[in-house]
């Protein structure tokens, strides 16, 4: 194997074990896990969606098993563990969901929610709707 073929894999080997860390580190002004959620500032709009069966008792990215009956959700890029409030613009409905996988994988969307978070906010019919994500 030449160096430059070594290199190449132990850096993608690198980038994938990165890539499969339990927890992202904290990030300024994205509170902690476990901190309550008030009003909160904005920190992102779009379009949710939710995910149930399929996945339910799968890992999800994050390590724990996927219970699609938690308040949990799929971002791209917010640490695991973090809390966020999802309000659903047309109805105004909110939920607090917990960060535990990655996704959504559609483009165009910003949050996957589980099944129960989805149900609470009125998403479950429609599949998809446009919403506010805000932080504590």
């Amino acid at each position: 194997m030449s160096f430059k073929s070594a290199f190449a894999l132990a850096l993608a080997t690198a980038l994938w074990l990165g890539g499969c860390a339990t927890r992202a580190p904290d990030r300024p002004g994205m509170g902690s896990p476990d901190a309550p959620v008030s009003g909160g500032r904005e920190i992102e709009r779009g379009v949710a969606s939710w995910y149930g069966e399929p996945f339910h008792g799968r890992r999800a990215a994050s390590g724990e098993v996927f219970n699609m009956n938690d308040l949990t959700a799929a971002h791209k890029t917010l640490p695991f563990g973090t809390r966020v409030k999802v309000r659903h613009t047309t109805t105004g409905r909110e939920v607090v969901v917990r960060i535990n996988d990655r996704g959504p994988f559609t483009p165009g969307r910003v949050i996957d929610l589980s099944r129960a978070a989805a149900a609470s906010i009125g998403l479950i019919q429609s599949g998809t709707a446009p919403v506010v994500l805000f932080t504590p």
